[in-house]
């Protein structure tokens, strides 16, 4: 099993490589297998799609989302270069994978310069006391779409 984790953690490494060598974004490389088969792949195209969201995992989500024609990963595990950040980390729980296997660590990430300690930080705070402003205007008619939602003979709970 040892040889098969190594086997995919090395593609996620040699996307994320590849993609600093052709100039098409950050250093990182994901990699989704269910039944250890390969599914997507997915390298940082933040740059290259000024898109902040376009990280490797996300991108590989997306990728096997659509090959799967369906938007929850189970029973599917996740290869990256590097420890997912917190984006990232959020997007492989709602896509409900089983596992996570990273090579470098959120450390070593941040000594390369993509330090996401600032976004743990705020995290763990109250929405008040947050650096980024975050105001609660409660609305009248906020709750309509909660309640829609959850009387809809069509949701599909996710």
């Amino acid at each position: 099993m040892a040889a098969e984790h190594s086997r995919f953690l090395e593609l996620a490494i040699e996307l994320a490589t590849r993609n600093v060598d052709e100039r098409a974004g950050g250093p990182f490389g994901a990699v989704i297998v269910r039944q250890g088969e390969v599914i997507a792949t997915g390298a940082n195209s933040v740059t290259a799609t000024n898109d902040p969201t376009a990280h490797a995992e996300v991108v590989a989500i997306r990728n096997a989302c659509r090959e799967l024609k369906t938007f929850q990963l189970e029973g599917c595990d996740v290869y990256a270069s590097c420890e997912p950040c917190p984006m990232c980390l959020a997007a492989i729980y709602w896509a409900r994978a089983r596992a996570v296997y990273y090579a470098n660590t959120k450390a070593d990430a941040a000594a390369a310069g993509f330090d996401d300690s600032l976004i743990y930080n705020e995290i763990a705070l109250p929405p008040e006391r947050r650096s980024l402003g975050m105001v609660h205007l409660p609305m009248k008619t906020a709750q309509e779409s909660f309640a829609r939602w959850q009387a809809s003979q069509m949701r599909v709970d996710y």
